[in-house]
């Protein structure tokens, strides 16, 4: 159940003053002391009391932050997302920094709840995955209008100057979707997520480079979001049935292309002969199915290493302004069973 916020009374109650001194303290009046105007503050700040005057009363209270890193995930059951967190953690702890994690889950008021909390805190600056739904950034500004650091991984924001660390996920695409195109492909799928993502576009625009490199016309129909567990299974089938069905799949991650897999064996259809399929991640799921998914290695340890080298320097230089820094990871193509072997050249040996 979702906590009420407390009012101004609520707080003078707590400290047994008038509500007129919490507004004070809540502005850093003189005619409040020292103490109680920061033991109001904090109180506040834990509570969520009315955010916006909470990022005020902590600009004005300057308090001291901790060597705590805030780390939001969108998901915790996804691969990447926990091979970055082991990256964060790792790096974090030989700095001697703690972090503290938690669950988007791809909502945008959890997502703010936990900036909140974060502050709260006093975590010394966030890393954070954006929610699939996230579309106004007001709580991440809150934080950088205080100096405090935030580096964007993965899915990242344009519209805020901040550090940014990402995998070359154009690149990416590009790589897998004409590896299947030279291997016979011809109409090859993409299945996408919200084109708000910017991993989404670049995914997207790596598989209609490859499609236009290989002289392919783009058909809007084989493009599609399907990103959440259960899509493949709704959408599918009808294109797989069509006569004029697709012969390959590039998915937005290795989950999406592990239930393609499962779509296709449902409907007698021979992965790799009848359909190519590609992931994207290279998670521990790709080697436990049969045959096992080719998908793109997107070295999520690596993604996370970099965010939080970037984070500990702008922590560890609080007296100067946070320095901007991006961060490109590149990708590989991990070739597996459930794409089509490269043909051979004609000067190739048998």
């Amino acid at each position: 159940m979702k906590q009420t916020r407390i009012t101004i009374k609520d707080i003078a109650k707590e400290f047994g003053v008038a509500v007129s001194t919490v507004s004070r303290a809540l502005h850093n009046s003189n005619e409040v002391s020292d103490e109680l105007k920061k033991n109001i503050c904090d109180y506040a700040a834990a509570h969520h009391y009315q955010p916006n005057m909470l990022a005020t009363s902590l600009r004005n209270c300057r308090v001291e932050r901790t060597k705590t890193i805030g780390v939001i995930i969108p998901k915790f059951v996804h691969y990447f997302f926990s091979c970055v967190l082991s990256g964060i953690e790792t790096t974090a702890s030989h700095q001697g920094y703690s972090i503290m994690v938690a669950q988007s889950d791809e909502a945008y008021e959890n997502e703010k709840e936990i900036m909140q909390r974060f502050n709260a805190a006093r975590v010394c600056g966030v890393i954070v995955s954006l929610a699939k739904d996230t579309k106004q950034y007001d709580h991440f500004q809150e934080l950088l209008n205080i100096k405090v650091p935030i580096v964007f991984y993965d899915r990242i924001c344009t519209e805020l100057k901040t550090s940014r660390v990402v995998v070359d996920d154009y690149a990416g695409a590009f790589e897998a979707v004409d590896y299947m195109i030279k291997t016979g492909c011809r109409r090859v799928a993409f299945l996408g997520s919200v084109m708000t993502l910017e991993i989404a576009k670049n995914r997207c625009n790596g598989y209609k480079d490859a499609l236009l490199k290989n002289h392919i016309k783009i058909d809007d129909r084989l493009i599609m979001q399907c990103d959440k567990q259960g899509d493949a299974h709704l959408l599918l089938p009808k294109l797989l049935l069509d006569k004029d069905r697709p012969d390959a799949l590039f998915a937005i991650n290795d989950d999406i292309a592990f239930e393609a897999l499962q779509v296709c064996r449902e409907l007698n259809l021979d992965v790799p002969k009848d359909v190519s399929i590609c992931g994207f991640s290279n998670s521990t799921i790709t080697k436990v199915c049969n045959p096992q998914l080719t998908s793109v290695e997107q070295r999520g340890y690596d993604v996370g290493v970099e965010a939080a080298k970037i984070l500990i320097n702008n922590a560890e230089n609080k007296d100067e302004d946070i320095k901007i820094k991006n961060k490109i990871i590149e990708t590989t193509l991990v070739v597996r069973g459930s794409t089509l072997p490269m043909p051979l050249n004609d000067n190739d040996e048998n």
